[in-house]
């Protein structure tokens, strides 16, 4: 294929805005909600923000549910920790855990719970789902188990690749509710990236403090998201195989990943 261009790289931002789906850039000025559901990533960044926004300010939810148990994905988890500055010394200790279990020894060990637990708020784990459907089938299951009630404003925090799909696992999963619940996603942060002068893609500055996925990964992220939530009989959608609420995809975002699959076909990346 020929050189990557700016038109690559504006093309993936836009599936990565798109995707990210950032209805709340951040957790201090909004009101308070019901339960803050956080879904494990490897990309570690989205815990720390979380769990020092419930430090600071304990009143802002009821409850928060650590979410994800093993999968495919959890080995990235575990390089995430290995890797980290300061959670490495926890590398040998979370070997084999949960991923939900995982953010909990994160927690226990650089955060403090008694001040997120101090005005109420309870921490539940869920620590047996395996995709975004199980997140939020689980995630209500526990909930209901601890005798919470349905909630009528809840905070989701995904990985930014998957945000938009996992919101759409918790509508599916809640559409049978009498009254509406308001599903706030929260990605964290948008991931970026630019043309650097040698012509090689690049992460933009993004304020995060923890390491972000290979380029390589997080391309075949976004990309193979697209299928998924596209509502199609291959699709994950009510006219597929009906895990995910109806999701519209706008024609500049089918545009922009048709593109970007014809220009990566046979480009691999760092």
């Amino acid at each position: 294929m020929g050189t990557l261009s700016s038109d690559t790289a504006a093309d993936i931002n836009t599936l990565s805005e798109y995707l990210s789906d950032a209805e709340i850039q951040d957790l201090s000025s909004i009101p308070s909600v019901d339960y803050v559901v956080l879904c494990a990533s490897q990309v570690l960044h989205g815990a720390e923000v979380i769990f020092k926004a419930l430090q600071e300010r304990p009143a802002l939810a009821k409850c928060l549910v650590l979410c994800g148990g093993i999968g495919h994905s959890t080995h990235f988890l575990y390089s995430a920790v290995a890797q980290h500055p300061y959670y490495s010394v926890l590398a040998h200790d979370i070997d084999g855990l949960p991923e939900a279990r995982v953010l909990e020894r994160i927690l226990d060990r650089f955060f403090d719970r008694i001040a997120i637990t101090s005005q109420g708020c309870q921490i539940l784990i869920e620590d047996q789902s395996t995709n975004c459907g199980q997140n939020a089938s689980f995630s209500r299951r526990v909930l209901e188990q601890a005798g919470l009630s349905a909630p009528k404003r809840l905070v989701i925090s995904q990985d930014p690749t998957m945000m938009l799909r996992t919101k759409a696992s918790f509508q599916k999963v809640y559409d049978d509710m009498h009254s509406s619940v308001s599903f706030l996603s929260f990605p964290v942060f948008v991931p970026k990236l630019r043309l650097s002068h040698t012509h090689v893609l690049e992460w933009m500055p993004l304020g995060v403090s923890c390491e972000l996925w290979s380029l390589q990964r997080f391309i075949e992220l976004i990309l193979g998201e697209i299928p998924r939530i596209r509502d199609d009989e291959n699709g994950y959608g009510p006219r597929g195989r009906g895990f995910i609420s109806h999701v519209d995809l706008p024609t500049e975002i089918e545009t922009a990943w048709s593109r970007l699959v014809v220009a990566f076909e046979h480009q691999k990346l760092r």
